[in-house]
C-alpha cells in the first residue's frame, strides 16, 4: 500500500499492479482524469485522498462493490456513473473486462463549492448522463495533439465536470423536466426499471409506451444507446440477478427462474449457460468452492 500522501492515481495502480491507460492533469491542474482497462478480479481499495467520479465506459456489464457485509444487490453498466468519497476504503468485483474512467479532483478545486455532500458519501451506479458525456468529451482530448487550445478547452470542460459532480442527485430528476422529444434521459430511465425489477414484463411494447415512441423507433435508439436490444439487455438483466441469487440464496434452480420471469427451467438452464459458459448448479458450486 502506498503511504499516505499517495496521489489516488498512484494507490489505484498500487492495487491493480499497473499504471492507466492514458492520463491528463496533474496535482497542480487541480485534477487528474485516467483511463483504466482490462482487469479483472475482487479489489480492495484503501481510502483515497481526494474524492473519485468514475464512468463505467464499456466492458462487462456486471461491477459490483461491497456494501457492509456483502456485494451489493445493484450492479454497474457500461453509461453508469460512481463517486467515491475520500477517506473510505472499498472492495469491488469485476466480473470480465472493464473500462473506466476516473476524475480525482484536489480538495482545492471544491473550495468554490456549496455543500459537498455529493463528494462525502458512496454514490453508486447512477444514472447520469451529462457527467458521462462530459468525460467522454475530456477522455477524448488525451488523444488530441497538445495545443494551448486544447489545453483551455480541457480546462473549460473539467470545470463544467467538477461543477456537475457537486450537483449530482441534487438536481430535478430528469422525469420533472418537461421535454416533447425523445431524449437521452427516458433511455437511463428504462434501463433503471429494468435493472431494478428485471423480472418484470418488460416488452418492446411496454417499454416503448414508456418512451412515448413507435416500438421500431424505440428499439433503434435503444440498441444505437445501448449497443443491444430490448430483449438482449432484458435478458442481461435477469441473468446477472440470477448470478446473485445463485451466489446469496439457497434457493431452487426452479424457483429462481420463475422469480426473474423465465417461461421455465429448463429455458433458464439454457439461457444462462449461453450467458456465463456454465449451468446454474456449476456455477452455484465454483461460487460456494471459491468462498470456502
Amino acid at each position: 500500500m502506498k503511504q499516505t500522501g499517495s496521489t489516488s492515481e498512484a494507490i489505484i495502480s498500487d492495487v491493480l499492479g499497473r499504471a492507466p491507460d492514458a492520463q491528463i492533469g496533474s496535482v497542480k491542474d487541480g485534477f487528474v482524469l485516467s483511463r483504466w482497462r482490462q482487469f479483472v478480479g475482487a479489489y480492495n481499495l484503501p481510502a483515497l485522498p481526494e474524492p473519485l467520479f468514475v464512468v463505467h465506459l464499456a466492458g462487462k456489464p456486471s461491477v459490483r462493490h461491497w456494501d457492509r457485509d456483502m456485494w451489493s444487490e445493484a450492479w454497474s453498466v457500461p453509461g453508469c456513473a460512481t463517486i467515491v468519497p475520500a477517506g473510505l476504503p472499498t472492495g469491488w468485483l469485476v466480473d470480465g473486462e472493464l473500462d473506466v474512467v476516473t476524475l480525482s479532483v484536489s480538495p482545492g478545486g471544491l473550495d468554490a463549492a456549496p455543500p459537498l455532500d455529493q463528494v462525502t458519501r458512496m454514490k453508486f451506479a447512477f444514472s447520469d448522463p451529462l457527467g458521462v458525456a462530459l468525460t467522454k468529451q475530456v477522455l477524448a482530448e488525451i488523444y488530441a495533439p497538445v495545443s494551448a487550445q486544447r489545453d483551455a478547452y480541457v480546462g473549460a470542460l473539467v470545470s463544467a465536470l467538477k461543477a456537475h459532480v457537486l450537483r449530482a442527485g441534487e438536481t430535478a430528476n430528469s422525469t420533472d423536466i418537461p421535454v416533447s422529444a425523445f431524449s437521452s434521459y427516458r433511455i437511463h430511465k428504462i434501463l433503471n426499471a429494468i435493472l431494478s425489477h428485471p423480472e418484470e414484463d418488460h416488452s418492446l411494447e411496454k417499454l416503448a409506451a414508456v418512451a412515448g415512441v413507435t416500438a421500431p423507433h424505440f428499439c433503434r435508439v435503444f440498441k444505437s444507446a445501448t449497443g443491444q436490444s430490448p430483449h438482449q439487455y432484458v435478458m442481461m438483466a435477469r441473468l446477472n440477478k440470477a448470478q446473485q441469487m445463485l451466489e446469496q440464496s439457497q434457493l431452487s434452480i426452479g424457483l429462481v427462474a420463475e422469480q426473474l420471469g423465465f417461461t421455465s427451467q429448463s429455458h433458464f438452464c439454457r439461457a444462462f449457460h449461453k450467458f456465463t459458459g456454465t449451468t446454474p448448479s456449476e456455477y452455484r458450486v465454483r461460487t460456494l468452492q471459491t468462498v470456502l
